[in-house]
This record gives C-alpha cells, sequence and structure tokens, in this order.
C-alpha cells in the first residue's frame, strides 16, 4: 500500500510533464482566446486594437457556418460507421487461425502510418481519377460511365478516404480486445446450441464494449479537427468544407487571425459538446 511519503514522491516526480503538458494546452488556448477579440491584420498593420464580439458575430453569421459544422459531423459519423463495423468484421476474421497470419496483420494495420496527405494523394489520383484511376478502368470494363468522384460523389470520397486511414486503428484496438475473450465461454455457448449470430451478438459484442467505446472517443476527437484530406482533394468545394477547413479559408480569405481565432473557439466549444455527449452516452461502458 502506497505511504503518505510515496504518494509524495510520486507527485514531485509527475509534476514536471503535468506542467510542460498544461502549458503545452494552455497557452496556444490561451492566445487563440486572446486574439479572437481582436483585429489583428499581420500584413495590413498588424494588432489594430479590441473589437469584442465582432469577429465571433461575423464568423457566426456566415453563410458557411452551419453548412461547416453539418459537414463536419457527416464525416464523422460517416467514418465511424464505417471503422466500427468493419473494425469488427476484421478484428474477428484477424483472430482466427490462417495460413501466414502476421503478415496480414501488418497489411491490415500498415494504412494508419501513412501520412493523411500521401493517402489522400493516392487515393485521388491512382484510384478516383475519372480517366486513369483505377475504379474509372473498373466501370469501363462493366460498361458503365465512370464517376467523377472529386465532384459528383465528394462527400463519399472523403469519408471513404479517411476510414481506409483509421480502420487499421479501429481494428487493432478490437483485435486485442477480440483475443481477450474467453474461448471456453464460446464453447460452452455452442454447446449449448447458440447459432453464431447469438454468440456475436450476446457474448462477443457485449465483451467488445470498452474497446468500442475506446475507439469512438478517441477517433472522434481527431475527426472533429480533419483538414489535410479536404484540403488535397476538394479544396473545400462540393459541399466537403468543414468547420476546421472554413477556419483556415477565412483567415486566408481576409488575413485576419483575429476572425481566425473566433472560429478555432467556435471549433473548441463543438468539441467539447461532441465530447461530453460521446461520453454521456457511450463513456458509460468505461464504468462497467
Amino acid at each position: 500500500m502506497a505511504t503518505q511519503h510515496s504518494r509524495s514522491a510520486a507527485r514531485m516526480m509527475m509534476a514536471p510533464a503535468v506542467i510542460l503538458l498544461l502549458g503545452w494546452m494552455l497557452v496556444p488556448l490561451t492566445m487563440t482566446l486572446w486574439f479572437s477579440f481582436r483585429k489583428y491584420l499581420p500584413l495590413r498593420g498588424g494588432d489594430m486594437g479590441w473589437v469584442g464580439f465582432d469577429n465571433y458575430v461575423s464568423f457566426f453569421n456566415s453563410s458557411s457556418f452551419w453548412p461547416s459544422i453539418q459537414t463536419t459531423l457527416l464525416i464523422v459519423g460517416g467514418v465511424l460507421i464505417i471503422t466500427v463495423v468493419f473494425g469488427v468484421l476484421l478484428a474477428l476474421l484477424l483472430d482466427q487461425p490462417m495460413w501466414g497470419q502476421g503478415i496480414v496483420r501488418i497489411l491490415v494495420i500498415a494504412p494508419f502510418f501513412v501520412m493523411p496527405t500521401v493517402s489522400a494523394l493516392v487515393w485521388k489520383n491512382i484510384f478516383m481519377d475519372p480517366v486513369n484511376g483505377l475504379f474509372a478502368h473498373l466501370w469501363k470494363f462493366f460498361g458503365a460511365t465512370p464517376v467523377v468522384w472529386m465532384s459528383q460523389a465528394s462527400m463519399e470520397s472523403i469519408i471513404l478516404i479517411v476510414s481506409w486511414q483509421w480502420l487499421p486503428f479501429a481494428t487493432l484496438i478490437l483485435l486485442t480486445a477480440t483475443q481477450s475473450l474467453d474461448s471456453e465461454q464460446l464453447e460452452a455457448s455452442e454447446i449449448d446450441g447458440a447459432r453464431p449470430l447469438q454468440r456475436f451478438f450476446y457474448i462477443i459484442l457485449p465483451h467488445l464494449g470498452r474497446a468500442l467505446t475506446i475507439v469512438i472517443l478517441i477517433q472522434t476527437i481527431f475527426l472533429l479537427a480533419i483538414f489535410a484530406e479536404i484540403f488535397v482533394t476538394t479544396g473545400g468545394a462540393f459541399g466537403t468544407k468543414t468547420l476546421s477547413y472554413l477556419v483556415f479559408q477565412r483567415v486566408l480569405e481576409s488575413q485576419n487571425i483575429g476572425l481566425g481565432s473566433a472560429g478555432g473557439i467556435y471549433a473548441v466549444i463543438l468539441a467539447n459538446i461532441v465530447a461530453i455527449f460521446l461520453m454521456r452516452i457511450v463513456g458509460k461502458n468505461l464504468d462497467t
């Protein structure tokens, strides 16, 4: 049992890391909050003084504000559905004994280590190009007209690209949870006459509850700030402008750091609302 002295020593050793982490988070957030109340034009006069909530009002009244939030939530929801469903299926598949199991697992997990810009370029130019892309040749082979993915199915393209990047993460976490499942429990249920779907819904899926919660929470935090894939593929056109991309666009157009900072605070508020919702609805699994 830890004594008071050992706990104090542990706090002392952890203090530098905690202080550094708090500074890493709080200093940029404080600066963003400060600039959001000022008109700061770095290329046209610098800091032009306090403007109160004008930046917030201007950003909120933008015609792209609510559509960008809707687009952000749609992308997050679409990616979560794909990665969770196929992550569970791949985890169950990779848990089965097969030839070359180690190589297959490495190949499945490999896309997670590819940079978002690189993977977006690969998908855009090699797979989704309407003239020379792999999908275009596949469509032509079956006598169909190739799809111009980046304009005709822009949202689906973004969701597909991002899902390909995050599916390995979900698979890895869920595979680890699947391997901890008691095989004797499954064998007993099979002897009792339980069908495969019954074993999945009543034994396997409840066992994966905590892992699914971790996957959903971590992915949501990162997906709310999706930017690189949109910048490389559609440039925010065709209804793919997320809140983070809108912040970038407003700063680039107006060269007003204050306006972009106000958008950044809106993004922080959105992330906290979604996080609180998930912790209340999904995060209950962490306590069971």
